[in-house]
């Protein structure tokens, strides 16, 4: 006896979650038998039994909030255990010696899908108890995650059954994006996009660097009510631009906005339009190691954050500026040294090369959902930033032009 393809598929629905991966194995051998239907058929199928995009949809990620967990008495027994634990909590006390100096400027650079992951909260935390005074990230975080969640829009959990990928063509059809455990809505995504194409087309048509169009996008935030003020979510661009606090993002169209500045670009054809330079980004922040030589490194992740980040100490020297090397540097990482790429370089090896002193550095090795949050709230519960003043970085960089 067989089950119609419809009957058979259907029946996915109904299953917990433990068993859907064996229901799924028992599809593929089942549609590869000679009693399969068209692959057309099985499509069809599959789209009509499996949940509709609502009920994909419906479980929110949460941001964790480092206010409400006292981590202190926690990373204090990891200084008296070994490997990672002893690593993490001297990374803390080493975040929280790069706070009380007072001459120390704090760059924050941010790699991989943070916000996405529940980090959020932690950033516009950093940014609104001054924390950190400019931020170097990928374009994905700043455009795609944060700002796609400040204009109202939240990622989403996605069950275990969904991470072996086998059904990846599935969410294509209902416009939904994996990321591992994550989900997002592409089709809240588009408007995204359509929206950096409107902050675009209200700019002055000449290059920006990627921190004067975030900026932009700040101002767009508060301009359309998209504050905790009116109701709205909190976000590291909205935070940024209330506490003068740049951002930049060296590779920036490599992200949500690149989509809005290529339609912007293409509707302007040969008439004047908005670029990003991202010369005028390296310029900038090299600028702001000039006037301020003592800094600080919080690394999440690598990548071109990580090594812009870095190269502003050989830039100034570049310039005729005898710029230190950062006297903190902290990276919590799970790339691995041995493929010599830039994300795993130690921040050893980056001393060789001149950008990093090796006093205060501390390598971390673990996920950073798991890490950031212990180090970063560890930090703020010691309230390390209580003698901090506001640094508004964003204000010494308006007149610059490169």
């Amino acid at each position: 006896m067989f089950f119609s393809v419809a009957e058979f598929y259907c029946t996915y629905r109904f299953l917990p979650s433990w068993l859907r991966p064996i229901h799924i194995y028992i599809r593929s051998r089942f549609n590869n038998s000679r009693h399969s239907q068209t692959k057309e058929a099985r499509d069809f199928a599959i789209l009509s039994c499996m949940p509709n995009k609502n009920e994909l949809l419906n479980q929110p990620i949460e941001h964790i909030d480092i206010k409400q967990h006292d981590v202190r008495t926690l990373v204090d027994a990891m200084q008296a255990m070994a490997y990672s634990s002893r690593d993490l909590a001297r990374a803390a006390t080493i975040y929280e010696r790069m706070l009380r100096d007072q001459e120390c400027g704090v760059i924050l650079c941010l790699a991989g899908s943070l916000i996405s992951a529940g980090l959020k909260q932690i950033f516009v935390d950093l940014v609104r108890n001054n924390m950190v005074d400019a931020i170097v990230s990928t374009g994905a975080n700043i455009v795609d995650q944060d700002f796609f969640e400040a204009l109202g829009f939240r990622h989403y959990i996605a069950g275990d059954e969904f991470k072996s990928g086998m059904q990846d063509g599935v969410l294509r059809e209902l416009m939904i994006d994996r990321i591992y455990d994550t989900f997002i809505d592409e089709e809240e995504l588009r408007i995204c996009d359509e929206t950096t194409q409107i902050i675009a087309d209200s700019l002055p048509t000449r290059p920006h660097s990627s921190r004067e169009f975030i900026r932009a996008m700040g101002a767009y935030l508060e301009k359309q009510g998209k504050t905790p003020l009116k109701g709205g979510a909190d976000s590291i661009v909205l935070a940024a631009y209330q506490k003068d606090v740049p951002i930049f993002c060296p590779a920036f169209s490599d992200c949500s906005a690149g989509f809005g500045l290529v339609a912007h670009q293409h509707a302007r054809q040969d008439k004047p339009k908005v670029s990003i330079d991202s010369v005028k980004d390296f310029y900038e922040l090299t600028q702001l190691k000039i006037a301020n030589p003592t800094t600080g490194l919080l690394m999440i992740g690598g990548g071109v954050p990580k090594n812009f980040a870095q190269d502003i100490v050989v830039a100034a020297d570049v310039l005729g500026t005898d710029a230190p090397m950062h006297k903190y540097a902290i990276q919590i990482t799970v790339a691995d040294v041995r493929d010599g790429a830039l994300s795993s370089s130690t921040l050893k090896e980056a001393s060789s090369w001149g950008k990093v002193d090796t006093a205060y550095e501390q390598m971390v090795y673990s996920e950073a959902t798991l890490a950031l949050p212990l180090i970063a709230g560890y930090a703020y519960h010691q309230r390390a930033y209580a003698e901090r003043k506001e640094r508004r970085w964003a204000r010494l960089l308006e007149p610059v032009t490169a």
